[in-house]
């Protein structure tokens, strides 16, 4: 099968509506997912909800669960660089043709929901159906699912998870979600089902109530980080962090975690609960510690303070939101001694830009604002005028085109300022959004993962 054919699949999925339109009912997804026989059904679910750290997370459990010799399905969004990401079997991108096959085999009973509503299923809910459809004939023994927008009403809600994860939750999504932060809990707090394990992150004390009432009132049992679980040390290491965790089965050290970042051992945290609660790990049952560190030392999670350069250091993040952004600037200030570090922006222009930016700030000697290939990219000249408010003029400058921004980014960090100190120390990290770390990671040559 040629790319061509998934181009064409993309092309008629885009005629639908995008993933940041949505009517909250699961009315046609719960249609669809009836007339293909229920596939969300034929296996156990471990769900995830939260504002940030949803596809860390999402894809450590996968690994866990890899290592530990269960056939695995996992659904994330959005994607880096190609869609197949978005469907994993066996914790690898679902094969093009497999993807193609998948779309063309539920086509017909997409038309026939099409046909009996008002409005046509999202490509959202399409996708997510075709995730379930896969999961089911592989078959997988987990599917390990992110949600896309909010919880309740998220087209992945269809399925009912045995464990739900919710990660922590701040303002995003506005359009959608509202700015109610309260609200938000509770809608993400949808995915907590009756009988079901609810894992909560850290969370403030408004937030945490939402979730623990929700999980009271469905009967479903509560572990919460830094109460029955959390990390108990986090130290530096090449290439990543060791980690010390207690887990609901016990203590689980020398745990080496690929990433970087203080909210990526809390993600590590929340992970290894999640798959202990799954197999029924307690205080009288710990998993094998050594298949434990072998699963996170085998995590891959493409986007997140991903190096894809060496001298000058060029990182990518996928950071979108003021949440995100502050994560991303505490571990690039805890974990590198960039003696300069250079920003390449470009943020969707429904996002809290300012928040965003002066999150950033503290750890940016320089700021290249740009532009990626969205239509819903904000205007570089529009994100200039937000930037220079806050970083001043001297440290903010301009590139139309991506390209362009990570040359001028590296020409940037390459400048010392005194002529006795060497030119090494200087990196470029590119965030905003999505789109862009999955553009500049395809700029360096990186394959989708």
């Amino acid at each position: 099968m040629s790319l061509d054919e998934l181009r064409q699949v993309e092309s008629e999925l885009d005629t639908r509506w995008p993933e940041t339109k949505i009517e909250p009912s699961l009315a046609r997804i719960a249609a669809l997912v009836d007339l293909l026989g229920s596939p969300q059904r034929s296996y156990p679910v471990v769900h995830i909800a939260g504002t940030n750290g949803k596809t860390s997370v999402t894809r450590m459990i996968d690994a866990l669960f890899t290592r530990l010799g269960l056939r695995t399905g996992r659904f994330t969004s959005p994607h880096l660089q190609l869609v197949t990401e978005r469907i994993s079997l066996d914790n690898a991108p679902i094969d093009p043709e497999r993807y193609v096959e998948v779309f063309r085999d539920i086509e017909p009973y997409i038309e026939m929901v099409d046909a009996g509503s008002d409005i046509r299923l999202s490509k959202f809910e399409v996708l997510t159906a075709m995730a379930y459809a896969a999961f089911a004939d592989a078959p997988v023994d987990v599917a390990v699912v992110e949600t896309g927008l909010g919880g309740a009403w998220d087209a992945t809600n269809v399925a009912d998870g045995k464990v739900a994860v919710i990660t922590p939750i701040g303002i995003d999504h506005v359009d959608y979600l509202g700015p109610d932060i309260l609200g938000i809990a509770g809608e993400k707090a949808g995915i907590i089902k009756p009988d079901s394990i609810a894992l909560l992150a850290e969370q403030t004390p408004e937030v945490a109530r939402v979730l623990v009432e929700r999980a009271a009132t469905v009967d479903a049992t509560v572990a919460r980080q830094g109460l029955e679980f959390g990390v108990l040390a986090h130290d530096l290491a090449v290439g990543g962090q060791v980690l010390r965790l207690q887990g609901l089965g016990g203590v689980y050290d020398e745990i080496f975690l690929p990433l970087h970042g203080e909210h990526q051992a809390k993600n590590a945290a929340l992970a290894l609960v999640a798959v202990e609660a799954f197999f029924g790990a307690g205080a009288q049952r710990q998993l094998d510690v050594e298949a434990i560190r072998e699963g996170f030392a085998s995590v891959v999670t493409p986007g997140r303070l991903e190096r894809v350069r060496m001298s000058p250091s060029v990182f990518v993040d996928a950071a979108h939101n003021p949440h995100g952004a502050a994560a991303l600037a505490k571990a690039l200030d805890e974990e590198f001694g960039f003696r300069k570090l250079v920003g390449v922006v470009s943020v969707m222009a429904d996002k809290d830009a300012a928040g965003i930016l002066s999150a950033l700030e503290p750890v940016l000697s320089d700021l290249v604002i740009t532009t990626n290939s969205s239509p819903r990219a904000m205007d570089p000249g529009h994100l200039a005028n937000i930037a220079t408010d806050i970083y001043g003029d001297e440290r903010v400058s301009v590139y139309p085109h991506l390209p362009g921004a990570i040359e001028a980014a590296l020409e940037l960090a390459d400048e010392s300022e005194d002529p006795n100190e060497p030119l090494s120390g200087g990196g470029v990290i590119a965030t905003g959004s999505v789109v862009t770390a999955g553009e500049v990671r395809a700029l360096f040559g990186k394959d989708p993962a």
